[in-house]
């Protein structure tokens, strides 16, 4: 037997300081999965999930929370590709993950061997690069290539944009050492660090942003929209001292963390649902700042693509791709989005000389009727049990430091509606790199398995829950965790979006009709259960279900799915008149 080469992966990981691995089992990677078992630094700490696709958003969730590499360990054939979706939106999200796939030896690939698929380069498109580990490594320069790979593997996945990245292993027979063999690891492996350095302002220098003649007619109708982020103090503090000199205006979705700044409009889902021409027109921008990721208002993005500012600046501190995602990008700053709101404020702020507080004032305006409007239409105490009341309610019982999980349907935009209770630091994570329903209770059960002593909440619907419900098929405490369910036995949210809800075959071919409840799941997977379906029942069950004592749990609330369409379009028709 010689895999010291793949012994020696496990070495060159904890030298990285990688902590975190989830191994699913398999007969061809047991090399890789032994390696890891008897590496002193993770005996007793590794991580076995049966199911591949749960196993790979575990691992994101937990990379999430950690900011740091995680590894992923599979054998051979469609367990690889089961990793999939997970590592598509690790892509999105710029989520560090290290897949090792363990493979058939190339002489045997598309021989009709066994548990053998085409895995070079599995996931395309949708990881950062992908490694193929030399076969043989019993020549010295094949070993310093074998240890250069995983090297270069480890700190591309962290390199700004961080990412997944794919190491794809042939392994040959015999894969287990003998009885009272024992697995080495050599002390003089290869080691490459990457410092990853950051850049400020200084250095990439002020002369790319526009002349004072420019200045004067951009700088006072300033916008800043914050896409998915993770949450950073530090941006935070910049942020609000940009828009304290500038008077610029701050939109946030639920998803950049940033809800908390001062000057921020977290309720654009709602006042820009107007029609009112000349409203919409006083909140055009003359410069948009983007910062984050991807947006969820719809919303917003439409307002932005129909009232297009003048200019489009983007911030980014590392050299990946940025989309043009209304159609006005202009200029790229390749900058730390702090360095750059504390130093642009500096350069162009000092005096007050160009600042203006209508603009902002105009959009914190309408930020505060859209907030008193929220309040008012729940306030009516006639409205029915429907999961978008049900929805608020579980927003406002969230503890403080509560690491909050969307979702994707209807629970990311319910909240995005509605914002977060003030004044509680939740930190908000969801999927929305791909925008799949297929790993978001995965990825809150990685979260909790990394942060056990932070209250991990999941809120999502049926569908998105039992089509992950694999998840929970795993031998590890998860006290932390709570799951909210929100169950109207269908895919709903098709009765709430233009298009689907109008068509007849909206029962049959839409709304994915099922009769499922939860009850069954929390008995085989040991996790208190929580039935409501009144609004008397929810109040009742919610301090005890958020309670710290007890143990990982779910809330499911029955609410009717025909219901929550009318009461959602009383919503819409009421949102409308209100900011006609």
């Amino acid at each position: 037997m010689n895999n010291q080469a793949v012994f020696n992966i496990a070495e060159i990981c904890a030298r990285h300081g990688i902590t975190d691995v989830i191994l699913s089992p398999g007969s061809r990677s047991a090399p890789l999965t032994l390696a890891f078992a008897r590496h002193p630094a993770y005996r007793g700490k590794l991580r076995v999930v049966p199911d591949e696709r749960a196993a790979a958003f575990i691992g994101l969730g937990i990379a999430q929370a950690t900011r740091r590499p995680v590894v992923l360990v599979c054998t051979s054939g469609t367990a690889g590709l089961n990793y999939a979706p997970a590592v598509a939106e690790a892509f999105f999200q710029q989520i560090p993950l290290l897949i090792l796939t363990a493979d058939r030896p190339p002489e045997w690939i598309d021989q009709l061997d066994g548990q053998t698929i085409r895995q070079r380069n599995l996931y395309g498109a949708h990881a950062k690069a992908a490694f193929d580990f030399p076969a043989d490594t019993t020549h010295p320069d094949a070993k310093w290539h074998a240890e250069r790979i995983i090297n270069e593997a480890i700190n591309l996945t962290q390199a700004g944009p961080a990412g997944p990245v794919q190491v794809n292993i042939p392994l040959r027979e015999p894969f287990y050492p003998k009885v009272g063999e024992d697995i080495e690891y050599e002390q003089d492996v290869k080691i490459i660090q990457d410092s990853g350095a950051e850049v400020s302002m200084n250095t990439f220098g002020k002369e790319l942003l526009p002349n004072n003649s420019e200045s004067d007619a951009l700088f006072k109708r300033i916008l800043i929209v914050v896409g998915q982020n993770a949450q950073d103090a530090n941006l935070a503090d910049a942020l609000s001292h940009f828009a304290k000199h500038s008077g610029a205006a701050i939109a946030a979705d639920i998803i950049s963390n940033a809800t908390n700044t001062p000057a921020e409009s977290c309720h654009s889902d709602v006042f820009l649902a107007s029609q009112n021409i000349n409203f919409l027109e006083e909140l055009r921008p003359e410069l948009l700042i983007t910062v984050g990721n991807s947006l969820i208002s719809k919303a917003l993005k439409n307002y932005l693509r129909k009232y297009a500012p003048k200019r489009h600046w983007h911030i980014q501190p590392n050299s990946g791709p940025v989309a043009d995602t209304f159609r006005s990008l202009a200029q790229i700053f390749r900058v730390n989005p702090s360095f750059f709101f504390q130093d642009f404020a500096a350069e162009f702020f000092q005096d007050d000389r160009i600042q203006t507080s209508a603009f902002g004032r105009s959009w914190r305006t309408a930020n505060q009727r859209a907030t008193n409007f929220l309040l008012n239409f729940f306030d009516n105490a006639s409205q029915p049990f429907t999961e978008f009341s049900a929805f608020r309610l579980a927003l406002a019982a969230l503890l403080p430091n509560t690491a909050l999980h969307l979702a994707n349907s209807m629970a990311v935009r319910y909240a995005n509606i509605l914002g977060l209770p003030q004044g509680r630091q939740i930190e908000v994570f969801a999927n929305r790199g791909t925008s799949g329903i297929d790993g978001c209770n995965s990825t809150a059960v990685g979260a909790a398995l990394a942060q056990p002593e932070r209250p991990v909440v999941l809120l999502t619907g049926d569908v998105a829950f039992f089509y992950d419900r694999n998840a929970f098929w795993h031998n590890y405490p998860t006290p932390n965790l709570r799951v909210v369910l929100f169950n109207n036995h269908g895919g709903g949210i098709f009765r709430l979006i233009d298009g689907p809800r109008d068509q007849p075959e909206l029962d049959e071919f839409f709304e994915t009709t099922q009769a499922l409840t939860a009850e069954n799941l929390c008995r085989d997977f040991q996790l208190r259960y929580f039935p409501v379906s009144s609004f008397a029942e929810l109040d009742t069950a919610l301090p005890v279900f958020f309670a710290a004592e007890g143990g990982a749990a779910v809330l499911e609330i029955f609410t009717d799915s025909k219901t929550n369409a009318a009461f959602f379009e009383e919503y819409r028709t009421a949102v409308k008149a209100a900011f006609s």
